[in-house]
Order: structure tokens, then C-alpha cells, then sequence
């Protein structure tokens, strides 16, 4: 399920006035916002779209932003994880932290400015970690061509200089071997 989505972000409060405060504040970003009242709706919603950030209060009926927190992070770990609660205790901070590994945790009354400033931090967070696994399974699948390439013709991947430092093409291989090569790899000229 690992295709670049919009910029998904998903609101956890068992309270809708907290919810549609948040969207109003929000309203003018580049964002597709989506409400859930509880954990366990909101895992259902996480199952059929990607979120890049999920915004849960702490004190919820049911499952707690903690616990939430914790299963999104073992479930969907490039979810970017945000703490929002009007009770701010030193020991729900420290479990939302440790159990959830949050990316922020803000206070009732948030500072509307802050909270813009940080979604736009974690979907840069999200964006630039996709990116980072989009490249590495680029350099993967070449790595395992470039194996592919160097058992079927030894020395292959031997670069060879000049005395100038200039690359040196051994003339043994033709160009029908070349274009096997390039067949094999798949790759368009």
C-alpha cells in the first residue's frame, strides 16, 4: 500500500465540536481532513486510506490516544503521530511518548499557528521518510540487477581507468551483447 497519497490527515477526539474546530482552523491548508469520535473507528478508516498524520486526543472513551497512538505506530509506523489533550499529565505524556512515539503533543486551548507549523512539519517528515524508502528500493532493485549482470558476464561491473582517469570499455563485448544486457535489464534507450 505504498503509494504516494494526498495530504491525508486524520482527527481522533470523542468530541465532534473539537473536531470541526480544528477543521475550521485549517480550512485554508492544502489538506483532506477526515473526523473519527474513537481509536477503534479510526483504525477502520486507517485500513481503507493512508493517512500522513493523525491528530488523537488523549482522553477518549473505549481506547485512549495513548493506546491509539501505540497501535497506529505498530500498524502504520510512517504515520506522523500527533498528541492533543486538555489534560496535560507529566505520566500520559510520558506514556503517550514512549508507547506512541508522538511527533508532537499539544494542549487544549492549541495555538492555532503552532498547530499549522507542525502539520506542515510532519507532512514534510512523511513526505521526505517516502521518499527515503522510494530510493531505497530503487538502489535495491539495482543491486540486484547489477548481481543479476555480473554473474551472467563476469567483470562486468569492474570499472577500468585510463592513466587520465577516463573509463575504459573492454572491446571484447559486442554491441549484440550490449543490447542483451540492456534487454535484461529492461531498460529503454
Amino acid at each position: 500500500m505504498e503509494t504516494k497519497e494526498a495530504n491525508d490527515i486524520l482527527l481522533v477526539d470523542d468530541e465532534s465540536n473539537v473536531i470541526s474546530a480544528i477543521m475550521r482552523g485549517l480550512d485554508d491548508e492544502p489538506y483532506r481532513l477526515t473526523g473519527s469520535t474513537g481509536g477503534k473507528e479510526a483504525l477502520q478508516l486507517m485500513e481503507k486510506r493512508t493517512f500522513k498524520v493523525v491528530i488523537s486526543d488523549e482522553k477518549m472513551p473505549g481506547m485512549d490516544g495513548a493506546e491509539f497512538l501505540s497501535v497506529v505506530k505498530q500498524l502504520y509506523p510512517e504515520t506522523v503521530r500527533i498528541m492533543l489533550t486538555g489534560h496535560a499529565s507529566v505520566e500520559a505524556t510520558m506514556r503517550a511518548v514512549n508507547k506512541g512515539e508522538i511527533y508532537r503533543f499539544f494542549t487544549k486551548p492549541w495555538n492555532e499557528t503552532e498547530l499549522k507549523l507542525a502539520l506542515r512539519s510532519a507532512v514534510e517528515k512523511y513526505d521526505l521518510e517516502y521518499e527515503n524508502r522510494r530510493l531505497l528500493r530503487t538502489v535495491e532493485h539495482q543491486s540486484q540487477e547489477l548481481r543479476f549482470l555480473e554473474l551472467n558476464y563476469p567483470g562486468i561491473s569492474e570499472l577500468r581507468r585510463d592513466q587520465d582517469g577516463g573509463i575504459v570499455i573492454d572491446t571484447e563485448v559486442t554491441e549484440e551483447e550490449i543490447q542483451n544486457i540492456i534487454a535484461s535489464c529492461n531498460v529503454d534507450r
